[in-house]
């Protein structure tokens, strides 16, 4: 598994979002990214985290920064949560796992002793030149939006 760090520059990506259009970092030139990896739509956990996300989002975008959601279900899926919790960001499609091993978040987890690969829930927050300022490992569900924040007000 690769392992990215703060001050390495965010490997480009070019996946679908839920509409079906191509998506990649280079289209956000100059502003502040943060990209959070989650493990599958309308899940509780992951529900919970994006719905943080999406009640914070205006100071999120009083901020100048742009959320981009990804896990490795399909296009059609990410509309369906959207469209069910109201999210207000990109989610991108990896079905094929590319920018998940590019980002070193897709590997070997243990749940209730059982042992699989599956997505690691991780946090990258860009400076606007897409160098990494912080990653969050572990993110609180429940406040993630504060995390993201300390990252760019420290």
């Amino acid at each position: 598994m690769k392992h990215l760090k703060v001050g390495d520059k965010a490997p480009d990506f070019n996946l679908k979002d839920q509409s079906g259009n191509d998506v990649k970092l280079s289209d956000y030139a100059g502003q502040r990214v943060v990209i959070y990896f989650y493990p599958k739509d309308n899940t509780p956990g992951c529900t919970m985290q994006a719905c943080n996300i999406r009640d914070n989002y205006k100071e999120i975008q009083d901020e100048g920064i742009v959320i981009l959601g990804v896990s490795a279900d399909s296009e059609k899926s990410h509309q369906k949560f959207i469209d069910k919790y109201d999210l207000p960001f990109t989610l991108l499609a990896d079905t094929d796992k590319k920018m998940l091993n590019d980002y070193g978040v897709w590997g070997q987890k243990k749940f209730m002793g059982r042992v699989y690969d599956g997505i690691h829930r991780t946090t990258f927050v860009l400076n606007k030149d897409h160098t990494i300022r912080g990653i969050i490992e572990k993110p609180k569900t429940k406040d993630h939006t504060r995390e993201i924040m300390e990252i760019y007000n420290n």
